[in-house]
């Protein structure tokens, strides 16, 4: 992959990646009781899997780069002349995972994502911190026939914390490495080389659902299906409440999810509670942080449970 310039400093039109999952009722003048999740989610799963068969992305040119390529994805309808390209739920470099509705755990969703480009760097974990450039639509029928409209997009590569974002887009971030590293040039851009290009698919329930973000210039119908085009140039470990334990490592019970593992039920999750027992003692004074970086999780007493998350210890 060519190397693939940007004008710093970082920013971006509107930010509106932010998660809107936490409920179910409808910040919307007009309230709108929530559908049931399991019933939107086939409903959902039918729209974006009815956008996959009827569309196609730039493939031809991530073949064959033509000069000045700006390695980003595009979509069009398969019809005219273009009545034979490849489906995008038949190309290759289309996947899907299984992932948990964080509402309702008993509802799964097919999470389709494209990689086309996996990326040569590392890797992001679900509670990093990643730099991104990106586009977000929504899809639209016009016509009887699926397309997308824009509503969000950056300008130039930004930064955003995974828990952050759209459960849809953290969940597919994961799957792709960030570049191998970066170049400042004279004329104040930057160049990245060896990273991730990639697109993901998601049902309303991994989106806004019916609490579409507010101040947007484009205004996101409820229950929308999303789409987000990305390039992955950067990833670093993730600490959200600055106690030391990288945030990875919060997630005691190993779901890959950070929202449900709060050890002193305090009602704030480990990765954002500087004090994860409840004991009184900072998280940071019951660790110990190594000079080569590495940590060290003392169990004072013995009983199988270190400190930082034994209250009695």
């Amino acid at each position: 992959m060519k190397h693939l310039k940007f004008l710093l400093p970082i920013v971006a039109l509107t930010l509106i990646l932010v998660s809107s999952c936490e409920g179910d009722d409808s910040s919307q003048d007009n309230f709108i009781p929530a559908r049931d999740r399991a019933e939107e989610n086939i409903d959902s799963t039918f729209e974006v899997e009815r956008y996959l068969t009827t569309h196609f992305y730039n493939y031809e040119e991530f073949e064959n780069p033509p000069a000045g390529f700006d390695f980003k994805i595009r979509f069009d309808t398969i019809a005219d002349a273009n009545a034979d390209k490849i489906p995008l739920i038949q190309h290759p470099n289309i996947h899907f995972k299984m992932v948990q509705d964080r509402v309702n755990e008993d509802v799964s969703y097919k999470l389709y994502y494209l990689k086309v480009i996996e990326g040569s760097g590392d890797q992001p974990s679900f509670p990093d911190i990643v730099r991104i450039n990106y586009e977000g639509t929504y899809v639209v029928d016009e016509e009887g026939i699926n397309g997308n409209k824009l509503f969000d997009s950056s300008v130039t590569p930004i930064q955003f914390d995974l828990t952050s974002i759209v459960n849809g887009l953290q969940d597919a971030l994961t799957e792709f490495k960030a570049a191998t590293g970066f170049m400042s040039n004279d004329d104040g851009t930057v160049s990245y080389e060896g990273y991730g290009v990639g697109a993901v698919f998601m049902q309303s329930g991994l989106g806004y659902y019916v609490n579409p973000p507010p101040g947007s210039a484009v205004a996101i119908p409820v229950y929308s299906q999303l789409i987000f085009t990305f390039q992955l140039f950067e990833t670093e470990i993730g600490d959200q409440d600055f106690d030391g334990v990288p945030s990875v490592l919060e997630d005691v019970n190993g779901n890959g999810l950070e929202e449900d593992d709060d050890t002193d039920s305090d009602n704030r999750s480990n990765y954002v509670d500087p004090d994860d027992d409840g004991d009184g003692r900072p998280t940071e004074d019951e660790i110990e942080i190594n000079e080569d970086g590495t940590i060290t999780f003392p169990d004072t007493d013995g009983d199988g449970v270190v400190d930082y998350l034994d209250s009695d210890s």
